[in-house]
């Protein structure tokens, strides 16, 4: 209290404000890979924080251009071309990054971390990998871990390995939560029917994956086909003319780039230039990528959390920049996605339904046997809460453990949560259903608790949950008379 010694008049501001709790970004991803441009200096990896699709290419740049060759096959009777057939093959490239960005920002996705943990030039190294996760987890502001091209540069023994690492540095941080692939999601085995390929998969990843800390992860399944093109140039697409004439002859057409097609005859007949060069175009742009989904879903996290909170399960949303998927999972292979039976490890499926597109169709962690956190928004609602009242209480630390600091608490986090119920985040018809909150001597501490400088602070919630399963009974109404 002021000690007041001159007569006068003096003015005091008596605070009125209640104290709040600011609220963190809850969809903030970090990309852990390789890049077009690194900025890794040596062994040193700092992650930067971006906002936009051009200044990641301002910074990391794009990707490298791939080789596309298109063969035209004529068949030609007289002079004329009766009949053509173009097929055409592309280089895949195995680092993707470019591609997972551009998918990430076009399904809603905002502020994130690019991990770059070198160029893409380089040598893969499952260490780069370790040292990017390593390098995030100085970091507060991610919210969300993923490494977009794992499935491309690593075995799977290797990349289910980080997933076990990065749920490890969720579990310890307890301010994040990984997004998976299972990898393997396209099928290259042509000996193996699709049906048992796709088994293989889910099948594979859950023995990969271990039993620990699984509420901080989801997997999703299958892989997208996107709507975008591989990055090539005229100098890259090259075009090989095959022929069949009359007398059953095959001309070959050294493959040219469609930059500089020469004049040239095949069975006598001058060649359209101009048509050829369309042809090639044509068929360039007709490649379109197939990519693992994470970074894709990592865009819809962003988007729902924007739209309606941390709260609502980001699932039954259609995907932006997809045209088909990998696999059509059925209504009952989804159910062996969903719930598994040996260890619980649920994952998603996006699926294809008529009029709706594609859509996200789960929203289960891997741990799907555990009735607390079995659903991806339970367990990120609570990274939230938790991150945000950790960081606010952070300013009681040596104020003095009494009545007055537990009562300063108390209303400091129940005007949070009462915030939070009022947004829909909490069950109940009134605060007392939603949650509580306990502080005290005797209450939630002991004597010797004080003592020692321990000051317990007992939050419950009741987190919604989302409605998975809806049900619609229906019965006849007999008529009276």
């Amino acid at each position: 209290m002021a000690t007041y010694k001159t007569p006068g008049v003096y003015i005091e501001d008596v605070p009125q404000i209640v104290l709040s709790i600011a609220e963190v970004e809850t969809a903030i991803p970090a990309f852990i890979g390789y890049t077009h441009i690194s900025n890794k200096t040596g062994s040193t990896i700092n992650p930067v924080r971006i906002i936009s699709m051009l200044e990641y290419e301002s910074i990391f740049g794009t990707a490298d251009l791939v080789d596309i060759t298109v063969t035209v096959t004529d068949k030609i009777d007289n002079g004329l071309v009766i009949n053509r057939n173009v097929t055409s093959a592309v280089a895949v490239p195995s680092h993707t990054m470019y591609y997972h960005m551009q998918m990430y920002f076009a399904n809603g996705g905002g502020p994130c971390y690019i991990v770059s943990i070198g160029q893409e030039s380089d040598t893969v190294n499952t260490d780069d990998f370790y040292a990017g996760l390593a390098a995030v987890a100085l970091e507060d502001e991610p919210t969300l871990l993923l490494f977009p091209d794992g499935v491309q540069l690593l075995t799977q023994d290797e990349l289910y390995e980080l997933y076990d690492a990065a749920l490890q540095q969720c579990t310890d941080l307890k301010d994040r939560f990984v997004i998976m692939d299972c990898h393997g999601g396209t099928a290259d085995d042509e000996d193996v029917p699709e049906s048992q390929h796709r088994i293989n998969i889910v099948s594979d990843f859950r023995n990969g994956i271990g039993m620990q800390n699984l509420k901080y992860g989801a997997a999703y399944y299958p892989f997208l086909k996107t709507s975008l093109n591989y990055r090539y140039t005229d100098d890259t697409v090259k075009i090989k003319h095959i022929y069949f004439d009359n007398f059953g002859q095959a001309g070959d057409f050294t493959a040219y780039p469609i930059s500089n097609i020469p004049d040239y005859l095949l069975s006598n007949v001058l060649i359209d230039k101009n048509n050829i060069y369309k042809i090639g175009k044509q068929a360039a742009n007709d490649f379109r990528i197939t990519l693992n989904p994470s970074a894709t879903i990592a865009g819809v996290y962003a988007a729902t959390d924007n739209s309606r909170g941390v709260w609502k399960a980001p699932a039954n949303v259609s995907l932006s920049s997809v045209n088909g998927l990998e696999y059509q999972v059925s209504e009952e292979e989804q159910s062996g996605l969903n719930v598994d039976a040996n260890a619980g490890k649920s994952v998603n499926a996006i699926r294809a339904f008529p009029g709706k597109g594609i859509v996200v169709w789960g929203a289960r962690t891997l741990a799907g046997n555990n009735g607390e956190w079995r659903y991806v928004p339970v367990r990120r609602f609570f990274n939230m809460v938790e991150e945000n009242i950790k960081k606010a209480v952070e300013s009681f630390v040596f104020e003095a453990n009494d009545a007055g600091t537990w009562v300063k608490i108390k209303s400091l986090v129940n005007n949070y949560l009462t915030t939070l119920w009022k947004a829909g985040a909490l069950k109940g018809t009134d605060e007392s259903q939603a949650f509580y909150v306990a502080a005290g001597l005797g209450e939630t501490m002991t004597a010797e608790d004080i003592l020692e400088g321990r000051l317990f602070v007992e939050i419950g919630m009741a987190a919604v949950r989302p409605a998975e399963f809806i049900v619609v009974r229906f019965s006849h109404t007999m008529a009276e008379n």
